[in-house]
């Protein structure tokens, strides 16, 4: 079993769901990120999801793109960030989230040992598709890899069927549908998709679309096995790091987001 499928089963063992939360690797500085990733899991993330930032990352909304842009700004390296992630006192699992085009650059079996050897877990490539993604999953299996693939509200059954046979760790459920505010349930089409997903899949779902707060996150965790929180975090961390008790800002913000899972 590995680490992300553990953490899932204590979880249900529990009566929880997962908080997945996301930072991008090198916004603020990559020499930041071990204390940070210290506060998320001190917080309560269950799930850290560790961005390598692109420079056309076309899968992102605006906030998560203009952080990889600072990141690629200040000239982050990805050694960097696997040296980073590696040097940090946590113990929830670690997700890569980035794009194919960096892991083709070291060659995918360099790459899924370099990824294994920071201490992750798993590595989600936004525009890997599952027919092309093979070779990508030989050697990440044989690194001890889970490799976690999208599914979207747009995806055929076929498609749906095809992801979700090639994922492990868990699958993440996308949709253009924004949470707001005033939203008292989940919008229909997020429901329905997780609907589907389960029809083809044992894999934990979690959903990720725009979620802010703890309600978001209840609502989510209703119907799916956990949330993940991407923009929200990223900017607080670039309004606050630096400043006086932003380590303390940001677990008690995680700590609240938590407390919609349970």
């Amino acid at each position: 079993m590995s680490r992300i499928a553990d953490r899932f089963a204590h979880l249900a063992a529990s009566n929880e769901k997962a908080l997945v939360c996301f930072v991008t690797g090198g916004d603020p500085d990559v020499g930041q990120l071990p204390a940070i990733l210290e506060n998320l899991e001190a917080g309560g993330a269950d799930i850290i999801e560790v961005g390598i930032p692109f420079s056309d990352p076309i899968a992102d909304g605006p906030t998560i793109q203009e952080s990889s842009q600072r990141a690629l700004d200040r000239g982050t390296k990805v050694s960097e960030i696997f040296e980073a992630v590696k040097s940090a006192n946590i113990t929830v699992p670690i997700v890569y989230m980035g794009y194919t085009n960096t892991a083709m650059r070291h060659g995918f079996q360099r790459f899924a040992q370099e990824v294994a050897d920071s201490g992750a877990d798993g590595v989600l490539l936004s525009d890997l598709t599952p027919e092309g993604g093979e070779e990508w999953k030989q050697h990440a299996h044989a690194a001890g890899l889970d490799t976690i693939f999208l599914a979207a509200p747009t995806s055929t059954d076929d498609r749906l069927r095809c992801a979700c046979g090639a994922a492990t760790g868990f699958v993440y459920c996308v949709s253009r549908t924004g949470v707001t505010g005033s939203e008292r349930e989940v919008p229909r089409e997020v429901t329905d998709l997780v609907a589907r997903v389960r029809k083809v899949t044992s894999l934990p779902i979690c959903v990720g679309f725009g979620i802010s707060n703890a309600d978001h996150v209840r609502m989510v965790c209703g119907v799916a096995d956990g949330a993940v929180v991407g923009s929200h975090v990223v900017k607080l961390i670039h309004e606050c790091w630096g400043r006086p008790h932003c380590e303390e800002t940001l677990r008690a913000e995680v700590a609240r987001l938590k407390s919609g899972t349970r």
